[in-house]
């Protein structure tokens, strides 16, 4: 079997090798329709977030059901599922409200597939069991496994604001990449607010004006904060959604975020923020949201079968991943990339 293997720090090799998984007890063995290429992934790669042991990358993944275990109910080969990407450890209070990815037990064990355990970068992913799957009835899945990262992230971040995305209110949106051009467009779907998009280059604005974006902002203008606050006005933006988690995109979201308002740190960029009474409006949530809920995914794929998103993706072998990732660090996916066996 084919796969994409993290061995160590900066060390991703494709391997033939491996044998194909057996299922057994509740655990499915999928055939991989794609495999998601997700940022997080270069946490791993390069800064080592998951060290001391040898995976399968790949934590968006989409398929069929090739075999299952011996308790399996409800599935059969050949069902088109997503693999819902956060494992917790199933039996904690969370994880029995669907949210896995508030597992009490998150600190004591792997992330899940692609992200410690073997992910689905290959032929064949094993899953250890069936409640981590979300059917998807009439969707191909090479197109849909971004779903399980790149809309869920984003559509979870933007559901614990929807209260306050009132017609009348403005919502900043910063960096439209693989998280940030799927955000466009679920607030398009389903809230009232004006979006302000906010990116370093034209292609990314442009691209952001045709998701629904009413206004577009360069966030490396000197002037971005007071270009903003000259479109909301006094009241500023209600909502503030950061993609990027930089330094600089952190201390933009603090200046033009209402009072009352949510400045929801979505993005990994590392980056740091001093807190001051006087610099961030009384009244301001600042979260960091991860992932999202098992129950949120269904939300997503009902979203996604009504076609009221898409997720543009670039469509790879797993013989290219590590062109792939260096594409990726270079800036130049638009949208997601998508890896094929």
């Amino acid at each position: 079997m084919k796969a994409v293997r993290f061995f160590g720090h900066k060390d991703v090799r494709v391997v033939n090798d491996l044998e194909k998984p057996v299922p057994k007890g509740d655990e499915v063995l999928l055939k991989i329709g794609g495999a998601g290429v997700c940022h997080s992934d270069l946490h791993i790669i390069d800064e080592g977030t998951v060290v001391g042991t040898v995976f399968t990358l790949g934590h968006e993944n989409a398929g069929w059901v090739e075999e299952i275990g011996e308790n399996v109910e409800g599935y059969k080969k050949g069902d088109a599922v997503l693999v819902y990407g956060p494992w917790g450890c199933g039996h904690c209070k969370p994880c029995q409200q669907s949210k896995e990815n508030y597992c009490d037990h998150q600190s004591e064990q792997a992330y899940g597939g692609g992200l410690g355990l073997d992910g689905g970068m290959a032929e064949y992913m094993l899953v250890p069991s069936s409640r981590l799957l979300v059917p998807i009835f009439d969707l191909d899945p090479i197109i849909a496994a971004p779903l399980t990262d790149a809309a869920l992230t984003p559509y979870s971040a933007i559901k614990r604001s929807l209260p306050k995305l009132m017609p009348d209110e403005f919502v900043v949106v910063i960096g439209v990449g693989g998280l940030g051009h799927v955000a466009l467009q679920i607030l398009r779907e389903i809230s009232g607010a004006a979006i302000i998009a906010c990116d370093v280059t034209e292609d990314k604005l442009n691209f952001a004006k045709e998701l629904g974006a009413a206004f577009t902002i360069n966030s490396k203008d000197a002037d971005a904060a007071e270009q903003i606050q000259k479109i909301t006005g006094i009241k500023k933006a209600k909502v503030v959604i950061d993609f990027v988690g930089a330094t600089s995109t952190i201390d933009l979201g603090t200046k033009v975020v209402s009072l009352d308002g949510d400045l929801t740190i979505v993005g990994l960029g590392g980056g740091h923020y001093q807190y001051s009474m006087n610099v961030l409006p009384f009244g301001v949530s600042m979260t960091n949201p991860y992932w999202g809920s098992r129950t949120e995914l269904m939300e997503v794929v009902g979203l996604a079968r009504q076609k009221k998103i898409h997720i543009e993706i670039e469509k790879h072998k797993l013989d290219d991943a590590n062109e792939v990732y260096d594409r990726m660090r270079q800036g130049k996916i638009k949208g997601r990339a998508v890896l094929i066996p």
